[in-house]
Formats: structure tokens, C-alpha cells, sequence
């Protein structure tokens, strides 16, 4: 075949499959590609972990010394339910009640739980109104119920609200105590959450202060003044118990309930000065350090041969400390024992007026602390709090943080942390934090220096090589976090976030 015969064929084998030239497919095997690090869907911003002040925690625990406090815990109840019409009081979680705090008797709180009775209200429906005899103590099982009082000039105003596990009317047991079961006179206790204002005289109960009226569907339990007499009567433990408690609240306490330092001010001459101390809490609360860990396993064969142009051992280390960080921030945020959706003070949690987060929701949840540094909520939460704002024609700036622009109100950054659940897909909740061991804020705990460490608080730990001839590595994180004093932390409950229709 000759030169001219040649070209002619590959002409003609070409214009049969359309090419002129080499194909890109063959041609990519003369090539290298350029490639990217491994990436990885489930890194969030993760916002807590950056703002959070970390504190050195030496020993693996952090004491939180605090002046002793004579307020008496704000708990909730919890109940068991096999339907609505079949509600039950969890027996041990009567001592969530102030009265009962520290109270350990558990066949006496069983017998208290089985005299509760179930009871369901609609939207509107009273369950107390103000100034009728406190005769009974209410839980509120589900649902929401507002407390309504009447104000300065007369008309009314809603003073507060409460939810699933809330309660009101646990003055009736120290009333109940103080009058050894009989109605008698003297000032009834002061009551907290839409409880009894001033005391019974003459042999009356103490009277409501609120109106409590179901603003949802509601199902409360309740138990008659009458049958906590009863009990008391027949329980010297529980009397004593009781008498122990009017003697703690009898003693003198500043506004936050901590044992009040006695000073003299305004005097003139040699007036006697009085003698005082600052107390401290006898048994303060430790933190003692959480931690995440992993076995990373890494083949020989893969770190040997397949190292460029990235190391394997890099990119495996990298996206497990990233799962590890993200899992870190999550129990900081959900862990029972000091995760702050389960740590902040019952006091120091609201609910919300009308469901979604609104600008007066947000300021009533700032109003609680002194200074508030951040706010968190769930991305979803935000959207919905955008939306409300935006319904007012109201327009919340943006402020600079660490290098982003992220939403605020009333000059506090509102942080994304989807780490904070979402309920049913319907309800979450937001975050106000003030940071800072000197601001007695809340920290984040962590030590540093600790054996193989790669990143503060967190080590990867050589392991050695199975008889599989596969590398392994421990990673380990260490974290706690701690609420140095109880209005450092605040959370806005029940948040509606489902776009309403319209």
C-alpha cells in the first residue's frame, strides 16, 4: 500500500465515526488529573466550638465555687402516658418540686403521685383564677397555659407562661406544714410562677396571684390541698422535711436568692457597723472532662504505596477529627450531664407568646441576664425569626464575627448551630450565652499538654500494627463545658418553626 493509499484510509475511517482526531477519552490516559482533597458533607460552621472561651482544665475536673444560695431549684416533672386519658406522675421526679427538693422517700412520693387526677382543658379554659383559694397543686403534663395578672391600671397582662413538666401551687405544702394540717392564719409563702400572693388570715388558704388559662390544648394533673394535709399529717419525715424548708427560706436572701451579705449605708457618727461574711456552697459542682474517641485504621499496603500526591494517613486523620468535632459540639449542646440545653437554670427558661420566635420573644430572653455575647439557634429557627421581623418591617442588621457577617438583634450575633434539635420537625429552641470565666459566663473545658496531642484537647495515639498488617490510631477528644453562675445561660422554649400558610 503506498503513502497516498494510507492517508486516504485514515481519512476514511474517521469521517465514518465523525473524528478528525485522537479521542479525549484515550487521550486522558497520557494525562494526569488534578484532584481535591476528600470532601465532607457533614462539616457545619460550628459556631459554639469557635466562640466559646476555653479553659485549661487541669486534673480532668473544674470546680465551680459559687456563694451559697438559699433559692430552691425550679424543676420539671416527668410523666408516663399510655394516651391522653391515662397520664401518670413519674413518683421521683416529685422532688423536682421545691418543697419536696432533696425529699428521698419514695413510697410516700408514690402514694403523693397516685392522688394526682388528670384533667383536660381547651384553648381558653382557666385552670386557676387570681384570688380564689389556692386549694390544689397543678402539673401541666402538655400544652400551654399563660398566667395572666391584672395590672397598675387595671387592665391585663400576660406576667408568664408554662409548659410540659411546669407546675404552680407548691406553696400549698408549706402552708399545709406550717398549720400541722389544719387551716390556720400567719402569711402563706411566697409564691414564684402564678402562685399565692400574700398569706392566709384567719384560718383561710393562701389565695392565687394569676390566672392560669390553657392558651393550647392542655392535660394537668392535679391534687387537692386537702389530701397533701393528709399525707403530712400521717409522715413525720415529710413534716420535718417541710419544716426545714420555711426555715431556709425564712433566712435573709438578695434578689438571686444567695445568703445576704449585711452592710450599712447612709449612717452618720459611731453607728455600729454590722459583722457579715460571704458564704460559700458546701458541696460545689465539678465538671469533669467528657470524651469522644475512634480507632482510625489505616492498611499498610494504602500508606505505603498510595501517598501522592496526598498523604492517606493526612486525609484520614483529618476527616475523623472533623467527625469528632462535630460530634464534640453536639454533646456540648445535647449531653445530659453539662450539655446547655439540659444545664441552664429553670428560671432562666421562657417560652415563647404566640409560638414562632418574635423580636419581643428574643428581648424577653435577653432581659434575663446582665449581658448576653451570643445567641444560637437552629438554622430553621432563624429563618423563622426572619420571617416575623420581616412581617413588622423590621430589618435586624448584620454584624462582623470572627471575619462572616451573621445575623443579629439588638446588636447580639445570632449563630447558626444546627446541633440544636428540632422536635417533632415543629419546635426548637434558642441559646443565650454570656462567655468568658471573668464575665462568670460559660466556658468550654478542654486540657492542653496532654500525651501525643495534634490539636488542643485532642491526641492521636500510635497504636501499632495488627497481624492483618493494618496501622492503627486512637483519636481522642477531650470537652466539658460549665455555666459558672446561673443567668450566664438562657433558652427560649417551644419555638414553632413551620412556615404557616398564607
Amino acid at each position: 500500500m503506498t503513502v497516498e493509499q494510507s492517508t486516504a484510509a485514515q481519512e476514511g475511517a474517521g469521517a465514518e465515526d465523525g473524528r478528525l482526531s485522537l479521542d479525549t477519552a484515550a487521550a486522558r490516559n497520557l494525562a494526569t488529573t488534578t484532584k481535591t482533597p476528600p470532601q465532607m458533607q457533614g462539616i457545619t460552621s460550628r459556631w459554639l466550638l469557635r466562640v466559646l472561651p476555653w479553659v485549661q482544665a487541669d486534673g480532668g475536673t473544674y470546680r465551680v465555687n459559687r456563694r451559697l444560695s438559699h433559692a430552691v431549684g425550679r424543676g420539671r416533672v416527668a410523666f408516663g402516658q399510655a394516651g391522653d386519658d391515662d397520664v401518670t406522675v413519674v413518683p421521683p421526679t416529685l422532688a423536682e418540686l421545691p418543697p419536696l427538693r432533696g425529699f428521698d422517700d419514695q413510697a410516700l412520693l408514690t402514694e403523693l403521685a397516685s392522688r394526682f387526677t388528670v384533667r383536660e382543658f381547651q384553648a381558653g379554659d382557666a385552670l386557676t383564677e387570681a384570688g380564689t383559694p389556692m386549694d390544689a397543686v397543678w402539673l401541666i403534663a402538655h400544652g400551654k397555659v399563660d398566667l395572666t395578672g391584672r395590672g397598675k391600671y387595671g387592665d391585663h397582662a400576660v406576667t408568664g407562661h408554662l409548659a410540659d413538666g411546669d407546675h404552680l401551687g407548691d406553696e400549698v405544702f408549706l402552708f399545709a406544714a406550717r398549720n400541722g394540717g389544719r387551716n390556720g392564719s400567719g402569711n402563706g409563702a411566697r409564691g414564684s410562677r402564678g402562685g399565692a400572693g400574700n398569706g392566709s388570715r384567719n384560718g383561710q388558704l393562701p389565695t392565687w396571684k394569676s390566672t392560669a388559662r390553657a392558651a393550647t390544648p392542655v392535660i394537668a394533673l392535679s391534687v387537692p390541698a386537702a389530701d397533701i394535709r393528709a399525707l403530712i399529717d400521717r409522715s413525720d419525715p415529710l413534716r420535718e422535711h417541710l419544716a426545714a424548708q420555711r426555715q431556709t427560706r425564712s433566712k435573709a436572701q438578695n434578689q438571686h436568692g444567695e445568703a445576704e451579705i449585711e452592710l450599712a449605708a447612709g449612717h452618720e457618727g459611731e453607728a455600729v457597723l454590722p459583722g457579715t461574711f460571704a458564704d460559700y456552697e458546701l458541696k460545689p459542682r465539678e465538671y469533669e472532662l467528657s470524651v469522644a474517641q475512634t480507632v482510625l485504621r489505616v492498611h499498610t499496603r494504602v500508606a505505603d504505596l498510595y501517598n501522592k500526591p496526598m498523604n492517606q494517613m493526612e486525609q484520614q486523620l483529618r476527616l475523623t477529627i472533623e467527625a469528632l468535632r462535630e460530634r464534640q459540639e453536639d454533646e456540648l449542646v445535647n449531653n445530659r450531664g453539662f450539655g446547655l440545653l439540659h444545664n441552664a437554670d429553670f428560671d432562666q427558661r421562657v417560652h415563647t407568646h404566640s409560638g414562632p420566635p418574635t423580636p419581643d420573644d428574643l428581648d424577653e430572653l435577653l432581659s434575663l441576664r446582665r449581658d448576653t455575647h451570643y445567641l444560637l439557634a437552629h438554622p430553621k429557627a432563624i429563618a423563622a425569626f426572619g420571617r416575623e421581623c420581616t412581617q413588622r418591617g423590621i430589618y435586624p442588621p448584620t454584624v462582623e464575627l470572627l471575619g462572616s457577617h451573621v445575623p443579629s438583634w439588638r446588636g447580639v450575633p445570632l449563630l447558626p448551630c444546627p446541633k440544636i434539635p428540632v422536635n417533632g420537625g415543629h419546635t426548637t429552641s434558642i441559646l443565650a450565652m454570656r462567655a468568658g470565666q471573668e464575665e462568670q459566663g460559660v466556658v468550654g473545658l478542654h486540657q492542653t499538654g496532654i500525651p501525643d496531642e495534634y490539636q488542643p484537647g485532642l491526641s492521636v495515639r500510635f497504636m501499632g500494627v495488627d497481624d492483618k498488617a493494618i496501622t492503627n490510631y486512637l483519636v481522642s477528644a477531650y470537652y466539658s463545658a460549665a455555666v459558672l453562675v446561673p443567668d450566664a445561660l438562657g433558652v427560649l422554649e417551644n419555638v414553632e418553626i413551620a412556615r404557616p400558610r398564607g
